[in-house]
């Protein structure tokens, strides 16, 4: 079996914590030149933004030089280039870092936080923050959380080690507990494990529950509840939930199909209409609260857990917005 050779180190520095784009040539095609390839690849920047990209010099070989519009199409070639980050609000809540060594960073991420750069999330990302906080320009993430769950993330120091701990999530090595906050109905018999098939198609938000051999594994327990309040505030849970699986969304699914949505939540049972950028009220109920390990590179045992409270179960009236 042949080994891939990795890509070589990037020439660009990153900015604001992140990193630039690389781009591989294909092995063929019919581009007699990069500038034509890309124009092609990038059709989505916008008409004559590729063009202007070249004159000023933004693509680069591996070399650290820039790409001239006119050179040769070279199978395989690199390119590198910085994207125009988009505007971005700030997601006005701090990233704790609870443990740090030569290894990993553990933070404890707010809600509304993006873990990584995608989509219209690139600098107000967990990872680019730390990177420009803690000057560790080679973070990377072992997982992810939604951008609306709160809560612990792992994040790895040294690129070379990164495949060691994303394995630990992989090969479910991890013990991961999340804290929900959800209506409280005295008729489900909790706890119990939930099993089912779950589907996420790409281009559509929501994921649904199928037929077929189950791939999403959640044990809920309810480990606490209040009865409805004198001022319109509803019965109340405080879940438990432990995850066996890592299917995306997998724990809103299972509360929505229990017939205890987790509070907040824009997408289970219903899509909601999207917020304004900016609106940063009723956070989705949901805490990573623990997260426990061995750690692959230095044999310690790990045991985290965030400090976080869930501000529906805190304070329901501030959460809701009637005060």
């Amino acid at each position: 079996m042949r080994r891939r050779t990795p890509p070589p180190p990037a020439p660009l520095a990153q900015r604001h914590g992140v990193d630039p784009v690389r781009v591989r040539l294909p092995a063929a095609g019919p581009w007699a030149t990069v500038r034509e390839h890309l124009v092609e690849r990038l059709s989505g920047a916008g008409p004559g933004t590729v063009e202007a990209m070249f004159a000023a010099g933004r693509f680069v070989g591996a070399d650290g030089r820039a790409v001239a519009a006119d050179a040769p199409y070279e199978p395989g070639m690199y390119v590198w280039f910085h994207r125009d980050l988009p505007p971005e609000v700030p997601v006005p809540f701090a990233l704790e870092v609870v443990y740090r060594d030569e290894h990993v960073v553990v933070a404890d991420k707010p809600h509304f936080l993006a873990t990584t750069p995608r989509g219209g999330h690139v600098t107000e990302t967990a990872l680019a923050r730390l990177r420009r906080e803690l000057d560790e320009p080679g973070l990377g993430a072992a997982h992810r959380l939604d951008r609306l769950t709160a809560g612990l993330v792992l994040f790895t120091v040294r690129p070379a080690e990164r495949g060691a701990y994303q394995s630990l999530f992989r090969d479910r090595r991890v013990h991961k507990e999340y804290e929900a906050i959800a209506p409280y109905a005295p008729a489900l018999a909790l706890p119990r494990t939930v099993r089912s098939r779950i589907l996420k198609e790409r281009g559509v938000l929501a994921a649904r529950q199928v037929e077929g051999e189950p791939n999403a594994v959640s044990r809920v327990e309810l480990t606490e509840h209040r009865p409805a309040g004198p001022t319109g505030a509803p019965a109340l849970g405080r879940y438990r939930l432990v995850p066996a699986t890592g299917q995306t969304h997998q724990l809103r699914v299972h509360m929505s199909a229990l017939g205890v949505p987790i509070l907040g939540d824009p997408l289970y049972p219903e899509v909601a209409a999207p917020v304004p950028a900016g609106d940063f009220r009723r956070p989705l109920q949901l805490l990573a609260r623990e997260l426990a390990f061995t750690d692959p590179v230095t044999g310690r045992e790990h045991r985290f857990l965030s400090g976080r409270t869930l501000g529906a179960w805190a304070a329901y009236e501030e959460w809701a917005g009637r005060q």
